[in-house]
């Protein structure tokens, strides 16, 4: 009896949901404390720091995961090309803080940084760090070890958000007004211990993953590197143009905003902080991308793999619309979440997790350059995305500062799902279920724009409201997928 594999795929992207939204729930506890702890303008500093680090984390991996699950299946020998992946990964991220130690002064002036040139090379050694693990993780996803990469995962996490709160809230507490006293705070910034904590997290991993770095050897195979090169560049690429796409609103926010530094910061902070309030549509297409990228590989060549994959679209659609009316109808309830003083940027909420959304589709259409090695033309599709977000954020962020950036990222993303769709039904047709994926889409957005025409006074009427208007969309989608079930039969 074989088994289903929307069902494995289902299981995979719970498990690894352990490792993907446990540890990023964990981390998303950090933007309550931090937006009550931290002005708006440090909050600020922050969100753009963590951008460069998301930038150039992309850039130090350059699309090696992608290549390593690609050549582990082809060659039959994945020992081999994670040796060579990981020995690449290696030499780069070392190199990297190399270069970083000699032209420190140079790039904290560059980020406007140069009175903390220590942010710089702490965020260094932390990106430098997580690159290299990158790919023993990738290791345990190929080797179906999902568990011990989410205990991983989540341990790690564990230890960053217990040093936050030690370094942050207990330390201060106990020490009182003699804090100033201990060396190591005489800092003027408190911002410094969210770094040193992360590093501190990051050297945890590395100590985790000592198991499967055992038996990596600096066995680097050149004609192996130049195949994983060639198909990973393209990736890199993407990669970057879709980091561009996620974090460049963070940094051209800081030089396209008319205003004093202190309130452009703040801007940064107050958007940065409404931005996170669409983590649960970003941890499920997180989680979702750890399992379906080694599953479309391994489904590729079985009968009937366009029809798993037009089933795995339906499913995805449906749980995503459900995660918007989920965030959008209870926002009044999920803005707690962030400190009061960010609440005058949840006009972007809605804008951000449809924008995601977007992205989560284009991830399911990118399975046609994927398994027909066209991995360029996804390339040409992301470079066209990150000239729309970059063009965009600088047309619109003087005129209506930080919701210029939420639509950018949104028109972005919807530009590169309806690019990707049209390519690839011309390369690798895939017959998804239009009339479903616009009917679960339509009825999405009449239940969101009906709520807001209702405009239902009291809090405990809205819940009721938003959870009755939830019920329909669940019902409608349990209907229509239960007589699918039931005709199959």
């Amino acid at each position: 009896m074989t088994s289903n594999p929307i069902k494995k795929l289902a299981g995979e992207t719970i498990v690894y949901g352990l490792g993907t939204i446990v540890p990023r729930v964990l981390n998303y506890l950090l933007v309550p404390f931090y937006t009550r702890i931290f002005s708006q303008s440090d909050y600020g500093q922050i969100t753009e720091l963590y951008a460069w680090v998301a930038l150039v984390m992309v850039i130090l991996t350059y699309g090696m995961e992608t290549s390593f699950f690609r050549y582990a299946e082809l060659k039959k020998d994945a020992k081999k090309v994670f040796n060579t992946a990981t020995g690449s990964i290696l030499i780069t991220s070392v190199s990297f803080i190399i270069l970083v130690i000699i032209f420190l002064g140079d790039i904290a002036r560059g980020i406007q940084y140069a009175g903390h040139p220590e942010y710089v090379i702490l965020l260094a050694i932390i990106v430098a760090m997580d690159a290299f693990t990158a790919l023993p993780f990738a290791y345990l996803r190929f080797q179906n070890k999902a568990r011990r990469f989410s205990l991983i995962r989540i341990v790690s996490v564990v230890i960053n958000i217990t040093l936050n709160f030690t370094f942050l809230l207990i330390i201060p507490a106990i020490f009182g007004h003699k804090l100033s006293k201990l060396s190591i705070y005489s800092h003027e910034s408190m911002i410094i211990f969210v770094f040193i904590a992360n590093l501190i997290s990051s050297f945890s991993v590395l100590l985790l993953l000592i198991p499967e770095l055992r038996s990596f050897r600096l066995n680097i195979k050149k004609s192996l590197l130049k195949k994983l090169l060639a198909y990973g560049l393209p990736i890199l690429v993407i990669g970057v143009s879709g980091m561009i796409n996620e974090v460049s609103d963070k940094i051209l926010l800081k030089y396209l905003l008319p205003g004093s530094t202190k309130y452009v910061e703040a801007q940064i902070g107050i958007y940065g902080a409404n931005y996170k309030l669409a983590i649960l549509m970003m941890l499920f297409i997180q989680m979702f991308r750890y399992a379906a990228e080694p599953f479309f590989f391994r489904e590729s060549g079985k009968k009937g793999a366009k029809d798993i994959y037009s089933d795995v679209m339906t499913y995805f659609v449906i749980f995503t619309w459900l995660i918007f009316l989920g965030v959008t109808l209870y926002l009044d309830v999920v803005k707690y979440f962030i400190g009061p003083a960010f609440w005058e940027g949840l006009k972007i909420v809605p804008i951000v997790l449809m924008a995601k959304l977007f992205l989560g589709v284009f991830f399911n259409l990118s399975v046609w350059y994927k398994l027909t090695n066209k991995t360029l033309y996804g390339a040409a599709i992301a470079l066209f995305g990150a000239a729309i977000t970059i063009v965009l954020n600088i047309i619109l962020i003087p005129k209506i500062g930080y919701l210029g950036s939420a639509w950018a990222n949104f028109i972005c993303y919807l530009s590169m799902m309806l690019i990707s769709f049209i390519w690839g039904r011309k390369i690798y047709k895939v017959d998804y279920k239009y009339g479903k994926i616009l009917l679960y889409s339509a009825l999405a957005l009449l239940l969101y724009f009906g709520f807001k025409y209702l405009k239902i006074e009291g809090q405990m009427m809205q819940f009721v409201t938003g959870t009755i208007f939830i019920m329909i969309y669940l019902s409608v989608a349990f209907i229509l997928e239960t007589k699918k079930m039931k005709i199959s039969l």
